[in-house]
């Protein structure tokens, strides 16, 4: 959260000195990955499958990740991406991705997200614990058990499962090409991966799943990074 890097050997050689340089950010629609991280977790994370981030990166034993190698986790120019698209039989052949510029040769520009999400919020009740406190990635909202957990935004799941250590029963929700939510220690998982929701409609129950009290985790998540999920929510 999920191969072939680069078809071409000049793209090859740029993810290979990304590599290298551990402390050097990643281009855009790329990962370097952190210590415990898994391929299906990043996959899930990314909102695509184990399959197409190895196809993508030539992996032989998706099992097999390096701490600091850089990974492909969107598909190259010219393939499809993992939601199903109509193609056009009349269309131009796609044009040979160009490879994507070293950290050496882009200028470190501060930028927010390019588009935005208007979410609502996934439960009633105040928040316990913000974003970034003590590390936390989203909010925490705690409640009673079974009090409805909803969809803060219209889209497709593409995890429901507990396979995630820390979250408990989680479910994940891509939203579009940039977003997803994240909402963990359900009690009960009320739709499957491949479903479509809208917003506001109920998706799961509250719980205590994998952690200490009963709580939603949410999360909010722009091209496979956490930010601050309050910027999207109204005020209360």
């Amino acid at each position: 959260m999920r191969f072939k890097i680069l078809q071409r050997a000049s793209g090859l050689a740029c993810v290979l000195i990304l590599t290298a340089c551990a402390s050097a950010p990643v281009p855009m629609g790329y990962y370097r990955v952190q210590r415990g991280d898994t391929l299906s977790q990043i996959a899930q994370r990314n909102g695509t499958t184990v399959r197409d981030l190895a196809r993508w990166n030539q992996l032989s034993n998706p099992n097999l990740l390096e701490v600091d190698q850089v990974l492909r986790v969107m598909p190259p120019s010219g393939q499809a991406a993992p939601a199903t698209r109509t193609a056009n039989a009349n269309a131009a052949p796609p044009v040979a991705p160009a490879a994507p510029p070293s950290s050496a040769s882009r200028p470190a520009i501060a930028r927010g997200p390019a588009s935005t999400l208007t979410l609502v919020w996934p439960t009633s009740g105040q928040v316990l614990h913000r974003f970034g406190q003590d590390g936390n990635k989203g909010i925490d909202i705690p409640g009673q058990a079974g009090q409805p957990v909803f969809a803060a935004a219209a889209g497709k799941v593409v995890y429901a499962g507990n396979s995630l250590r820390g979250y408990g029963n989680l479910l994940i929700i891509k939203h579009n090409a940039d977003y997803l939510t994240a909402y963990a220690h359900n009690r009960a998982l009320l739709v499957k991966e491949g479903q479509s929701v809208t917003q506001g409609e109920q998706i799961a129950e509250m719980g205590s799943t994998d952690t200490d009290r009963v709580m939603l985790h949410f999360e909010v998540r722009y091209e496979g990074k956490t930010i601050n999920p309050m910027s999207s929510l109204p005020p209360r």
